[in-house]
C-alpha cells in the first residue's frame, strides 16, 4: 500500500503521463508509466507462479490497492491515451470481486476506445461484457449472491458498442436468472410479478441473439407462472 506522498505521486504521474502520451505538454518524470509497468511484470511473474485462481483472485485483491493512485490519478485527469496498466487492473478488479471498480474504468476506457493489452484477442467491451457475466454465472453456480446493478450497469455501458451475439446473450441470460432468483427468493408482495417479467424480457432477449444460450426451460416456467398469476387475477 504506498504512503499518502507515493499514492499523491503516482495520482500527478498519471494524469501528466495520459496527458503527454495524448501531445500535450511532457510531464516532469516521464519514467513514472515505466516504472508501473515493471511493477505489473513483476506482479504477472508472481500471479504465473499461481496455480489455483482462486489464490490467483486473493493475491490480485492485496496487490490492486498499490494501483488505486495510477489508476485514480488517470480518471480523473487522463486524456484517453492508451495505458496497459489501467487496462490490467480492469481485468484484475473484475477477478478480485470488484465489478463498480472495475466498471468505473471501463466507463473511461470504452468512450476513449482504448484496447485490451496484446494477449488478450477481444474488444474492450466484448471483454468487459463477457468477464463480468461469467464471473455472475460463478456466483449462480456456487449459490452466492451478485449485484443486479453491476450486470445492469454493464449492459447499459456496452449496449452500443459492436460484439459476437453470444456474448450479449450471455449478459441477457445472467441477468434475466438473477431477476428470476430474485422472483423465487420471495421479494416484498408485488415485486415478485415485477421481477418475474423483467427475467423473462431478458431471458426472450437472449434466446433472441443467441437460440442455443440454454434458457428456454426458464422462459417456459416463467412463462406458465406469469399465464397462472393473470388467469387467477394475482
Amino acid at each position: 500500500m504506498p504512503t499518502p506522498a507515493q499514492a499523491h505521486y503516482l495520482r500527478v504521474s498519471a494524469a501528466q503521463a495520459s496527458a503527454a502520451a495524448a501531445g500535450e505538454a511532457p510531464p516532469e518524470n516521464a519514467s513514472a508509466y515505466e516504472l508501473m509497468l515493471l511493477k505489473l511484470a513483476e506482479d504477472r511473474r508472481r500471479l504465473k507462479d499461481i496455480q489455483s485462481m482462486e489464490a490467483k483472485a486473493e493475491l490480485k485483491r492485496k496487490l490492486l490497492p498499490d494501483y488505486a493512485p495510477w489508476i485514480d490519478g488517470v480518471l480523473g485527469a487522463g486524456k484517453g491515451s492508451q495505458d496497459e496498466v489501467l487496462m490490467t487492473v480492469m481485468l484484475w478488479r473484475i477477478d478480485a470481486g470488484d465489478y463498480a471498480g472495475a466498471l468505473d474504468i471501463a466507463e473511461y476506457a470504452i468512450p476513449h476506445k482504448l484496447v485490451m493489452p496484446d494477449r488478450y484477442q477481444r474488444t474492450t467491451a466484448t471483454t468487459v461484457a463477457e468477464e463480468i457475466a461469467d464471473a455472475a454465472k460463478r456466483a449462480r453456480d456456487g449459490k452466492q449472491p451478485f449485484d443486479i446493478g453491476a450486470l445492469q450497469r454493464c449492459q447499459a455501458l456496452t449496449e452500443s458498442e459492436d460484439m459476437h451475439d453470444q456474448v450479449r446473450a450471455k449478459l441477457f441470460k445472467e441477468m434475466g436468472l438473477l431477476y428470476a432468483a430474485m422472483a423465487d427468493d420471495g421479494p416484498p408482495v408485488g415485486l415478485d410479478l415485477g421481477h418475474k417479467q423483467a427475467a423473462l424480457q431478458y431471458l426472450q432477449r437472449a434466446i433472441q441473439l443467441y437460440d442455443k444460450v440454454g434458457v428456454k426451460k426458464e422462459i417456459d416456467r416463467l412463462e406458465r407462472e406469469l399465464k397462472n398469476n393473470a388467469a387467477t387475477g394475482g
